[in-house]
Parts: structure tokens; C-alpha cells; sequence
């Protein structure tokens, strides 16, 4: 049997299971600083010491074994659990330390998120955060996130979740764009115009409206603009291209200054809600804990 020492078999450990997350040799490599030699050698030497394959690999592609995907279950465990009792002790004072990676939309990071995260930073100095803005999905565990901050519908996972706050959702246009199109006064008429499309949301094309509990969903024609940045979609409305349905956290200065007009009001849109959305072993941080807290208490202000 191959003799590891503990804190060899330890790191082998986690080289396997970042391999297996990620899908290859070269991405743990990368992820982990390490050369993909040495990524190959901690993988041998692991599989020597159980006596049992984990990774079948060719010069192409690899994949888990039938063993590889028992222990990998395992011992995701018990490095979440060491990683717990780690954190325990190291942010068992009030004075928080580490980093936090967190993933954030684009257009709401730039407005609501990015702000509220720099008066966390003048609470806790000593927390350094990282910051991935991408209107894209992301996956938590491939691009080792702590945080990611989500919008609208969430799909089912395994992930932990929290509301930060409600958005409420408002139909709006430049008066430029009514200076050559047709009046608007039902959500019907809203497929006889040009509406702008964000490209992301979880129902792009199909708009709903509610008033005195009747509720309409208007199937859109396609608009002439399609993009999947929300500050990007204001600016096609703010040059009168369309009609565009967005937070109204996003136009609130554009609409009180007259610059957009808000359309249908007694007609109120789907509202999407914004979560924290975390994994769960990260529910022991007392960092990620805390942050989250102070999201949800600044956006309640």
C-alpha cells in the first residue's frame, strides 16, 4: 500500500474533488494553482493508496468510477465538515476576517448590490470580497462562489436561498417613442408594438400584467432590440426605440424626471424578487451569515 502522510492524502483529497467538480485535469490544475502533473500525481498516488481506479481517463476526456463517486460522496462531507469547524473557530469573535467571492447581475450589482457591499466593507475592514459581476448563470461550486445574488424565478437545486427584497416591475417609454407609434391603453396593445426584450428574464416574450384580480399575459411579438443587460435595455428606451418592462428600481430617476413615462400604471407587472443564493455547507459561516444579514436589513431601510 502507498504511504501518504496526512497532510499529502489531505491535499490528494481535495485535488480529487476539485477534478471532479470542475471535469478535468487542466481546470483543477488552473483553479488550484498547480501544474497539471502535479494535479496527475496526487490523483495516482490517491488511487495507489486505495488500491482502486477513481478517474477512468483518456488523452479526450474523463469520468468518475462507480468507486470514485461513493468516495467523492464522502469525503465532499468531510471536507465541508473540517471546513466548518475550521470557520468555527476562526470567526468565533465578532471581529469577521477571510474573504467572500460573491456573484452579482450586472445592472443591479452597479446600482443596489455594489453600493450596499462597500458600507459593509466600512463595518468589517478586514473582509476582503471579490466580486464577479455576469448577467449568466453561474455555477457556485465550479467557480467557487460563497455568494451569488439571483433574480426572478429560482430553479430547483440544492442550493440555500434568502429574499433581499421584492422588485416591483413597471412598463415605461421615452415620449420620443409615442412622437411616431400608435397610443397604448390595454396590455393587448402592447403586441402591436415595439417592445424591448431582456434577453435573461425567465419569461422574455411573455409579459404579465394584473388589475382587480384579473390577470393578462401578452405573448410579444419580436421586438427590434434584444439584449441581456438591464442598463443597457434603459438606454434603448431612453433613445425612444421601445417600450421596455424593467425594475423599477433601475428608471425611478428617469421616470420623476420625465425622461421615461410610466405606461399602463393601473396595470401592475409580475414583480421578480432578488435573492442571496448560497450553498448549503456555507450556512455555518458566521461571515456569509453576517453579510447576508446586513443585505436583507439595508434593502429593508
Amino acid at each position: 500500500m502507498k504511504i501518504l502522510s496526512k497532510m499529502d492524502k489531505l491535499r490528494a483529497i481535495n485535488v480529487f474533488r476539485r477534478v471532479i467538480e470542475l471535469g478535468s485535469f487542466k481546470a483543477a490544475a488552473e483553479d488550484m494553482a498547480l501544474s497539471k502533473a502535479a494535479v496527475s500525481k496526487n490523483i495516482n498516488e490517491l488511487e495507489e493508496y486505495l488500491k482502486s481506479p477513481l478517474i477512468n481517463r483518456t488523452t479526450r476526456k474523463m469520468h468518475i468510477t462507480e468507486n470514485g463517486q461513493v468516495y467523492y460522496n464522502h469525503v465532499c462531507n468531510i471536507l465541508d465538515e473540517m471546513k466548518n469547524a475550521d470557520l468555527s473557530i476562526i470567526e468565533s469573535t465578532n471581529h469577521l476576517r477571510g474573504s467572500i467571492k460573491i456573484s452579482v447581475p450586472m445592472s443591479v450589482g452597479l446600482l443596489e448590490i455594489n453600493p450596499a457591499i462597500c458600507e459593509f466593507m466600512k463595518i468589517h475592514p478586514d473582509i476582503s470580497i471579490e466580486i464577479i459581476m455576469n448577467d449568466q448563470y453561474v455555477d457556485l461550486v465550479d467557480q467557487g462562489l460563497d455568494i451569488a445574488i439571483r433574480g426572478g424565478d429560482l430553479k430547483s437545486s440544492s442550493l440555500r436561498s434568502r429574499k433581499l427584497l421584492n422588485m416591483k416591475r413597471i412598463l415605461c417609454a421615452s415620449p420620443s417613442y409615442f412622437e411616431q407609434a400608435e397610443a397604448l391603453t390595454t396590455p393587448e396593445d402592447l403586441r402591436s408594438h415595439n417592445c424591448l426584450v431582456y434577453s435573461l428574464s425567465s419569461s422574455p416574450k411573455h409579459w404579465g400584467f394584473r388589475r382587480n384580480g384579473k390577470i393578462k399575459t401578452v405573448d410579444l411579438v419580436t421586438g427590434s432590440y434584444v439584449v441581456n443587460n438591464g442598463l443597457a435595455l434603459k438606454q434603448a428606451a431612453l433613445s425612444g426605440i421601445g417600450i421596455m418592462l424593467t425594475p423599477e428600481i433601475f428608471i425611478d430617476k428617469e421616470i420623476k424626471s420625465g425622461e421615461l413615462i410610466h405606461l399602463l400604471p393601473e396595470w401592475e407587472a409580475d414583480e421578480h424578487a432578488l435573492y442571496a443564493v448560497y450553498p448549503y455547507h456555507k450556512e455555518q459561516s458566521q461571515k456569509i451569515r453576517t453579510f447576508i444579514d446586513f443585505l436583507i436589513n439595508y434593502f429593508d431601510k
